[in-house]
Formats: C-alpha cells, sequence, structure tokens
C-alpha cells in the first residue's frame, strides 16, 4: 500500500483484509457504546452529557445574549434563539443550567411529526390493555377490576421532556425545544396555552382520580425517575428556563413571538469555533484544526454551512492523518444551500 493510501481501511481491491483492527476510536458524538448491562447507565450518553457540560464551562455569551438570558430569567418567559446551525443555540441552554446549578437539561427535538402530545406525556393505552388481558387469565400481575389496576396505570404514562420541566419544584428545569422551526404549522400555536399557564392535565388519571389513593397515580418522567402526580394535573411551582431554537428557516405566529423573549444569534466567531471544537475534541485538535477553521470561517461568509461539518474534517484529517488532508476536508464541509 502507498503511503497515500495507507490511512485507507475499505481499500476497494475485493481482497479481503484486517484493515478494521486499525480504525480508531469513532469521533465522542458518535460513540454508541453504552457500558455493561450491570451498569448504571449509558456510557456514550454520559460522554456526551460531558461535552455539553464542557462547552457550558468554556462559553462566554455577549452583551445582548446575557441580557436576553436574564430578561428571561427575570420574566419567566421562553427565550427564543434564532441563529444558522452551530451559532451557539443549544449550548446556551447548558450554560445557564451548568452555572447556575439547575441539573441536567431536558431536550425535545422536533420534527415534522412532533405534537403537543409528544412533550407533555405518552400513556401505553396497548399495553395496559393486554396487561389486564393477560392477568385476566390468570397469567401475571393485577386483574382487571381488581383496586391494584386502577393505582397500576401510572405504570403506563411517561411524561415528555415538556410535561417533566412543568413538574412543582422549588428550581426551575431548563428545557430546550431544539429546531421548533421544524415542525408542523400547528405545533407553535399549540404550545401557546401550556407555556403561559405552566400547566397540563392528563385526562386518564383524572378520570379515576376519585379512585386512587389521595388522588395520586406514581408515573415515570422523561429522565427516568419516578414522581407522583395529583388529581390528574401538573402545575409547576418554578417556571421553567425553556429555550426554543430555530434555523430561521419559518416565521412563527405573532403570538408565540409575544409571549417569547427573542434573541438572534449571529454566525460564531474564530474563537467559538475553536471552543466548540476544543469541547469536543480537546486542544491538540483545535490546535491542529485552526487552518481549517479559518477556511470554515471564511466560507460562511457566503455559504450555509454547519459547524457539524467542521467537527467531522478536523477529526477525521486529525485521526486519519490523510495525505490529501485540505481536499478531504472540502468534501466534508460542502454548503447546505448548494444550487440544485
Amino acid at each position: 500500500m502507498t503511503e497515500s493510501s495507507e490511512w485507507l481501511i475499505y481499500r476497494g481491491a475485493g481482497e479481503p483484509h484486517d484493515g478494521m483492527s486499525r480504525l480508531p476510536p469513532p469521533p465522542p458524538w458518535r460513540d454508541f457504546t453504552g457500558r455493561d448491562t450491570a451498569g448504571d447507565g449509558d456510557g456514550s450518553r454520559d460522554r456526551r452529557l460531558g461535552a455539553h457540560r464542557h462547552l457550558a464551562e468554556l462559553h462566554r455569551p455577549g452583551a445582548e445574549e446575557l441580557e436576553m438570558i436574564n430578561a428571561a430569567l427575570y420574566l419567566r418567559r421562553p427565550l427564543l434563539v434564532t441563529g444558522s446551525p452551530g451559532a451557539g443555540k443549544s449550548t446556551l441552554a447548558h450554560s445557564v443550567a451548568y452555572e447556575l446549578g439547575l441539573g441536567d437539561v431536558l431536550r425535545w427535538s422536533i420534527v415534522s411529526r412532533s405534537t403537543l402530545q409528544d412533550g407533555l406525556y405518552h400513556y401505553d393505552a396497548i399495553a395496559r390493555l393486554q396487561d389486564v388481558q393477560i392477568a385476566a387469565q390468570g397469567g401475571y400481575g393485577t386483574a382487571a377490576g381488581s383496586p391494584g389496576a386502577v393505582e397500576a396505570i401510572g405504570s403506563y404514562i411517561r411524561l415528555g421532556p415538556l410535561g417533566t420541566a412543568l413538574l412543582p419544584s422549588d428550581t426551575p428545569r431548563v428545557l430546550l425545544i431544539d429546531e421548533l422551526d421544524k415542525s408542523d404549522i400547528d405545533l407553535p400555536n399549540d404550545l401557546l396555552n401550556v407555556l403561559e399557564e405552566g400547566e397540563f392535565e392528563i385526562p386518564e388519571l383524572q378520570r379515576i382520580a376519585d379512585r386512587l389513593p389521595d388522588g395520586e397515580a406514581e408515573v415515570l418522567t422523561a429522565d427516568g425517575t419516578k414522581v407522583r402526580v395529583r388529581d390528574g394535573r401538573v402545575r409547576c411551582r418554578a417556571f421553567p428556563f425553556v429555550v426554543l431554537t430555530s434555523n430561521g428557516e419559518r416565521d412563527f405566529p405573532a403570538p408565540l413571538m409575544r409571549r417569547c423573549i427573542h434573541l438572534e444569534l449571529g454566525r460564531p466567531d474564530h474563537n467559538r469555533l475553536a471552543t466548540f471544537v476544543r469541547a469536543h475534541l480537546g486542544d491538540e485538535a483545535a490546535r491542529a484544526g485552526d487552518d481549517l477553521i479559518t477556511r470554515f470561517l471564511e466560507r460562511s461568509r457566503s455559504e450555509l454551512l454547519a459547524t457539524d461539518q467542521l467537527l467531522n474534517a478536523i477529526y477525521l484529517t486529525d485521526a486519519a492523518a490523510p495525505p490529501s488532508r485540505d481536499r478531504l476536508a472540502d468534501l466534508l464541509i460542502q454548503r447546505l444551500d448548494r444550487p440544485r
């Protein structure tokens, strides 16, 4: 194999070989290796949270950003953050949570099919019906019609990120509603009442509240803990710090804008991009990729690019060290608004 092809794992030669043994560890954001089943969590999730925390430690907001964050905190209003991909919209939520000691960020990633119900809670009626049927046949569990069957309904309810953020607590949770502009036309309007009132109802629990001990049922939260919900209603005591992000792909209705504090983030500068790379790949990779950061910034003045592309390019050119480094980086960092 020539020096120019030493970094290649797949050679396209049609001959089996042991090249996989030379494949380096995956990038931190693509590491899916979980812990042993006896462990207490997922290792890849811990690493991703670690990268977010490191970004939060290094994040230094500008004056306008700082003022708008504090305005949202004082007014108990959602913060709508718009800007290009990689401008630091998500990092802002993690920075606030880290500095103010508000725990892990609850994240609701929006897709075109997302509904308000997805964010509030999920009731698995099919699983409950199946369990009741099996119990009635003497298989296991609590028979239909028995008191325990009513109390067990909470086992089939799991709060979503928004629902979990609205649980009553002395200090607010941080909720990141990411890329709201990807939602269908109804979701922004559907959010209005919940964000204004800070509460929601779970009809499945309300219907049987009088048959529950003290009207309470135990349900699971989005981050895996069990809480008790009384009378089928969840109402916050401390309004969560809600960050809604948008890449600017659509306009939002005026009623939503009126209820939010709006922050527009400009393109990231060299220092912010270097911080982003350093948080994910370390100081050495950030120094080695300094020229790629400079080229990325120059191109971003006229092209739509994302910082994920920059991370990919720096990781690959650092880990594999191919001789055609610049050409490979250009192939990985392709403009997202390329004319068809």
